[in-house]
């Protein structure tokens, strides 16, 4: 017995101490990118950007020489499109993963721009389209040359078509023949999909992931996610279980490199399914899969609630990613992308709803992605196809618009007389000047930048209102989305004062018996400190 009651008391106190400090999981790598959380991101097709050398296509050196512009407008952080080497305009069916696209520059002028950028304090990923390659890419070459190369199983092949068409709908096939055989490509046959159950290939990714890391990038945006693995047609590829394992080794070995960096991840689809792709934040603070989700589903909402002046939709949608959302992640929301038509022909004939997107974006939690031209009202081109998603950045309103002293790789989208940067940069009331005034709002509040979120009742269908809270700071944020004035409130918050950081058209808060009441013009928006 006396041997024994010691051990008994350290067991008893270990338990204890397990209880209320667990500690740290060890062998485990940790994120380090507190950096992202409410960094304000921009979206740039380089091709569309600047051009410095006259030959009408973007480039690195063009993009470099317009960082002041970037910084100026607030950015904190910049998204590559592909510019890696490809056959394509867009990149992205690449061919060489360690090799700046020619169109672009070289790889020196690479390093240069990430020199730069990180001087201003500006932080660069890059899309890195690890699903698949171009049917041009020397692997794949070699994989349809004979049942026995050595890339062979560096793809998906098998002896028949089953039929399967893509899991988002249409008749186009997702095998294709080539020498007798047939290979999956759930895009189209020029981009065949790699097959991430052999090991080599995991490992290949991993390696050039390191390899950028090393060259200074702060992390990638991660192409098509959701199509890794396909186990059968239909939905059976999307989401399947091996793709979340693969992402949660793919993930350690980029913290393990450079756990400043951050993924982030192309889901397309619903809330709920969107949640998982963050893995668990049991044993990695932020998740151990995706730490970085786009948010698909809130975009779809915020534009379609400013369209239609009513805000219950974007609420709810709010509330459902609050209620899935593993907590301490960092949302990715944003308004449109390169796959989406433009912001501004969307909300067509409404100026105000263009200020009230960007204001809804701008003072949620998250990471907000801005995509370029955004910020001057760039329209779609006139036509349906990507091309027109992606036309030459208005930088003035002369022939070449800034852009280039040559032929523009393809042509401006309408409207460009007027938004442009230069005309914007001179009116203080322009959509431009909105931006940035949104952006410092965003960049002077720990609150807005990182602070939680707390829905607030919806009392009037046309106002979305809720509260942003870090440490002692408290902001009220307050959007009319609808066509007429409206008093919003009251709302039950301490604080004696309300300190105004943004208001355009409506009077400071009254503090009532009932709470707060705010009075609002159409399409307004308002933040306040309360203290």
């Amino acid at each position: 017995m006396k041997k024994t009651v010691p051990v008994l008391l350290l067991l008893l106190l270990l338990l204890a101490s397990c209880a209320t400090a667990p500690p740290p999981v060890l062998g485990v790598s940790q994120w380090d990118h507190e950096w992202a959380r409410g960094a304000v991101f921009y979206e740039v097709f380089v091709r569309s950007f600047a051009d410095s050398n006259g030959d009408g296509k973007g480039d690195l050196q063009g993009l470099t020489a317009q960082l002041d512009y970037l910084k100026e407008l607030g950015v904190d952080a910049l998204w590559l499109m592909p510019v890696f080497k490809s056959p394509s305009y867009h990149g992205y069916d690449t061919t060489d993963y360690e090799t700046i696209n020619p169109d672009y520059g070289t790889n020196a002028d690479f390093d240069r721009l990430l020199a730069e950028a990180h001087r201003r304090g500006i932080r660069v990923i890059v899309d890195f389209v690890m699903n698949h390659t171009s049917s041009q890419h020397p692997w794949f070459i070699d994989s349809a040359s004979s049942p026995a190369a050595e890339h062979r199983d560096w793809y998906v092949w098998r002896a028949d078509d089953p039929g399967w068409t893509p899991p988002w709908g249409g008749d186009n096939h997702t095998w294709h023949e080539k020498n007798g055989a047939f290979y999956y490509g759930v895009f189209w046959g020029g981009m065949p999909d790699l097959n991430f159950a052999t090991p080599a290939v995991r490992r290949e990714m991993e390696r050039v992931a390191a390899l950028w890391l090393r060259r200074g990038v702060d992390g990638f945006r991660l192409d098509a996610t959701r199509h890794l693995f396909a186990n059968g047609p239909g939905d059976l590829q999307n989401d399947q279980p091996e793709t979340h394992e693969f992402l949660k080794e793919y993930a350690a070995s980029v913290r393990a490199t450079a756990p400043q960096s951050v993924l982030v991840g192309e889901n397309w689809t619903e809330t709920p399914i969107i949640a998982q792709y963050y893995g668990s934040t049991a044993k990695v603070e932020g998740g151990d899969e995706l730490p970085m989700s786009f948010d698909f589903p809130l975009a779809e909402k915020i534009i379609a609630g400013v369209k239609a002046g009513d805000a219950a939709e974007i609420d709810a949608k709010l509330r459902e990613i609050l209620a899935l959302y593993p907590q301490g992640v960092i949302d990715a929301p944003f308004l449109t992308n390169h796959d989406n038509t433009r912001l501004a022909t969307q909300l067509a004939d409404n100026p105000a709803g263009l200020r009230s997107a960007a204001a809804i974006l701008l003072t949620l939690p998250g990471a907000p992605f801005l995509y370029y031209g955004e910020e001057v009202g760039l329209e779609n081109g006139p036509g349906g196809k990507d091309e027109f998603k992606r036309t030459p950045m208005p930088w003035n309103a002369s022939p070449g618009g800034g852009f280039t002293t040559g032929t523009p790789w393809f042509d401006f989208a309408p409207g460009q007389e007027t938004a442009n940067v230069a005309a914007e940069s001179a009116d203080p009331g322009s959509l431009l000047s909105w931006y940035k005034r949104l952006i410092r709002v965003r960049h002077g509040s720990e609150a807005l930048r990182k602070g939680g979120l707390r829905m607030l009742s919806p009392l009037s269908a046309q106002v979305l209102a809720f509260v942003r809270t870090a440490g002692d700071e408290r902001v009220l944020v307050v959007h009319n989305l609808g066509s007429s004035e409206v008093e919003a409130g009251p709302y039950a918050l301490a604080g004696k004062r309300a300190e105004t950081l943004l208001a355009v058209g409506s009077r400071a808060p009254t503090r009532t018996a009932e709470g707060w009441k705010v009075r609002l013009p159409a399409g307004g928006s308002g933040v306040w400190r309360l203290r």
